[in-house]
């Protein structure tokens, strides 16, 4: 009641000044702070111009309440808040990629590969099942194409068309001795002159 009785004291001596020296409340000048506090609040997404998601910035009360608020882009920066922020970027924040270093093959490691398929190529037998027509003619031939899937699924090496000197599919079952086009630095095994691939064609 003191206040409100010393503010209408005052307000009656205003009217009676000129209007260029009018006096006010003071507790109107303490009010005026409070407008333009500003409020600290987390962001929960990327804002232009604002912050970050999971930032602390500090905004207008009527901007908090009208804008970020009602569309859930920022809360109040209060305890619960933050752990609930931070533990949401733990869970959906996409992982850094890892640096991964591409390391140039020298001459002499692509060689060792070479070697490494090559012996393996001669040491193993690709077994083919097949179903016949008369005797032992197949019913469909075997070509080029399915030696070299069959060579990837059985022996796990990979070659090339050009790497089988294939003059014709095979169409009787046997076993064959298939030529292999290889690089010429790679020494033969003893007693070979050319590389080969063993083929036998199984009737089904």
């Amino acid at each position: 009641m003191v206040y409100l009785q010393y503010g209408r004291n005052i307000l009656r001596r205003s009217k009676n000044l000129n209007s260029e020296c009018v006096l006010h409340h003071p507790l109107f000048y303490g009010g005026q702070g409070v407008r333009y506090r500003k409020l600290e609040v987390i962001l929960t997404t990327n804002i232009d111009k604002l912050g970050k998601a999971g930032e602390t910035v500090k905004v207008a009360p009527g901007h908090f309440r009208n804008h970020l608020m009602p569309k859930l882009l920022a809360v109040p920066n209060i305890d619960k808040f933050a752990y609930l922020i931070s533990e949401q970027r733990k869970i959906y924040q996409p992982k850094e990629a890892e640096e991964v270093k591409v390391v140039t093959k020298t001459e002499e490691d692509t060689m060792k590969e070479y070697q490494k398929a090559a012996r393996r190529l001669e040491n193993a037998k690709l077994v083919l099942r097949r179903f016949i027509k008369i005797d032992t003619e197949l019913r469909s031939p075997v070509d080029k194409d399915e030696i070299i899937s069959e060579v990837a699924r059985q022996l796990g090496v990979h070659i090339e068309p050009e790497n089988l000197q294939f003059p014709s599919p095979m169409s009787t079952l046997g076993e064959f001795e298939v030529p292999l086009r290889l690089p010429k630095s790679l020494p033969l095994p003893e007693g070979k002159v050319q590389w080969t691939l063993d083929v036998k064609i199984r009737k089904k």
